[in-house]
């Protein structure tokens, strides 16, 4: 969890590294046994509604597989952003995490406004997982409720919840324990799975793990299999949130692994790609297994957060994505990619639906620069609807995707300067049908000279520092007297500093050098006007301020 009150980690650096080495230990290795699963009853099989578990995995009603693929949204911090569903959804998620309140940390939301966020969901044909953040680091955090507190509070929606079985997941609480003493996480969480059933709550329950959703102790991992048989009709699902502990490919691997080799149904409930003072989660790694596993993730987070970095849009706009935007909608594995709307609404898995859309129109280029060009084309049609579109770059008989879009254009970014491209489109379905290729456009990038007319003023800050890290920005002026479509801005570090993660551009660095290019929403800069570009980087003992910067070959003045 990154609050909209605070985006700290409770845990130091050289606890999380603790973590990952117990994470890895030979002793949790075998925590989880295939042997250890048990089968669920038939009787409970047969009685399942809704959203149930099967083998491991998470099913609809009528037993389609469901993966789910989506965000987070902080509803409870921000309750006037009530176009944020539409808008995830129109980048192609099928589920979403919405925040809530219980009403022991922060205002309670009750009854009517939970109602209306479901209705929400379906309106949109969004999955909605609903979870009571006042849990968030329990035992740690002085200010955090209790599990109890948060059963008592669904059971208080039962009216509500009641009948919503096929489109809502029940979270019972965020992060509910933090580093102190997380065994004491089994007992609360079993008792509060008991207290729900008991109540006659039928709905899929997903309980999240300790060390603030990390469980970098594998607490959750060795007492996952005594939880889940805990549970009477063997609805629950796990989720671990990833963030710094999970910043190598083995971590991740490993816990996902664990619990698909003991049958035991897992999700990634939280996780983040950009850089902070604690690591650099491997969100590569943590996004190609879950598509491998047929794992479902919930990036965190759509908007909101204290500290942008983990920002999928913008102030919650969504024609500004960031970087880590960009990554979860259209990146590989990305939700454009790999989404698949529920059945329930009619879309994705529908064995009737094998018509494939019309390929897209021939694609245009335009903003051509040195490393970048934006791509637009007429939209498909489809019998029931078009889900997004594949960029691919064609290179002789291969193709390579570069880029995935739910709309009917997308601009490309870290192109080679002075190189020729061949590009063309595909559509694709929510039931998976791809069309025929569109016909080919050719675009070759410009060379990496100074552009004429062009004038700018860069501004350089260091927001925040940490040891062996600080954050930035950069804010570009266009002082010329003409609108500049696409650029390239370059400068030197002075002091060995590294960027780790951006958003506002797409970095490239050889040495001190450092090479960025727009992303879609920073692309066009007006006259006189600016746009922002931050990043978090690495340092030593010095951070000294690049002293010169150049635009598309242009020097700048420094403000």
């Amino acid at each position: 969890m990154r609050s909209a009150t605070s985006t700290a980690r409770k845990s130091p650096l050289t606890v999380l590294m603790k973590g990952l080495s117990a994470l890895l230990g030979v002793v949790l290795l075998g925590a989880l046994a295939p042997a250890a699963a048990q089968a669920r009853p038939a009787q409970a099989e047969a009685a399942a509604t809704g959203l149930h578990i099967s083998d491991g995995r998470l099913l609809e009603g009528n037993g389609n597989d469901f993966v789910m693929r989506g965000v987070n949204h902080a509803h409870t911090w921000y309750p006037g952003e009530t176009q944020s569903l539409a808008e995830i959804k129109a980048f192609g998620a099928n589920t979403v995490r919405v925040v809530l309140s219980d009403g022991h940390r922060w205002t309670r939301n009750g009854p009517a406004e939970v109602a209306g966020i479901i209705d929400d969901c379906k309106t949109n044909r969004l999955i909605c997982v609903l979870e009571v953040h006042d849990t968030t680091g329990y035992g740690e955090d002085a200010a955090a409720g209790t599990l109890d507190h948060a059963a008592d509070y669904w059971i208080s929606l039962k009216d509500v919840l009641a009948g919503q079985e096929d489109y809502v997941v029940i979270n019972i609480g965020n992060e509910p324990w933090g580093n102190t003493d997380p065994a004491g996480w089994t007992a609360p969480t079993t008792a509060a799975v008991q207290k729900l059933r008991g109540a006659g709550f039928a709905h899929t329950i997903m309980v999240d793990a300790p060390n603030w959703g990390q469980d970098w102790q594998g607490v959750m991992r060795a007492n996952a299999q005594a939880v889940y048989d805990a549970d009477t009709t063997g609805n629950l699902i796990f989720s671990i949130h990833m963030y710094s502990v999970y910043n190598t490919a083995q971590a991740v691997t490993d816990y996902l692994n664990a619990f698909v080799d003991a049958g035991l149904p897992i999700l990634i409930g939280e996780f983040g790609g950009p850089a902070d003072q604690w690591g650099d989660p491997d969100e590569d790694t943590m996004m190609a297994t879950a598509e491998q596993l047929g794992l479902g993730y919930l990036a965190w987070s759509w908007s909101g957060n204290t500290d942008p970095v983990l920002d999928l849009a913008i102030d919650f706009d969504p024609s500004r994505l960031s970087s880590w935007g960009e990554r979860i909608f259209h990146g590989a594995n990305g939700i454009a990619q790999t989404s698949e709307e529920a059945t329930v609404f009619g879309g994705g898995g529908n064995p009737d639906d094998t018509q494939a859309p019309t390929a897209p129109g021939t694609p245009t280029a335009s903003a051509v620069t040195a490393t970048s060009a934006t791509l637009s084309w007429t939209a498909a049609t489809d019998n029931v609807a078009i889900a997004g579109y594949d960029v691919v770059r064609v290179n002789g008989g291969t193709e390579t995707t570069v880029a995935s879009s739910t709309g009917n254009g997308v601009t490309l970014t870290a192109l080679t300067a002075d190189t020729a491209y061949v590009f063309a489109v595909y559509a694709r379905d929510a039931a998976g049908n791809r069309s025929a290729r569109s016909a080919t456009v050719n675009v070759t990038t410009d060379e990496s000279g100074p552009t004429p007319g062009v004038g700018c003023s860069v501004g350089y800050r260091v927001v925040g520092d940490w040891p062996g890290g600080f954050q930035g920005e950069i804010t570009i002026r266009n002082t010329g007297t003409t609108a500049i479509n696409g650029w390239n801005l370059g400068f030197a570090f002075a002091n060995g500093q590294t960027v780790s993660n951006m958003w506002g551009g797409t970095p490239t660095q050889s040495g001190a050098t450092v090479s960025v290019a727009p992303a879609a929403y920073t692309a066009a800069i007006a006259a006189n006007g600016t746009v922002t570009v931050g990043f978090t980087g690495t340092k030593g003992a010095a951070n000294t301020a690049p002293t010169a910067f150049t635009l598309s070959g242009n020097t700048c003045t420094t403000a």
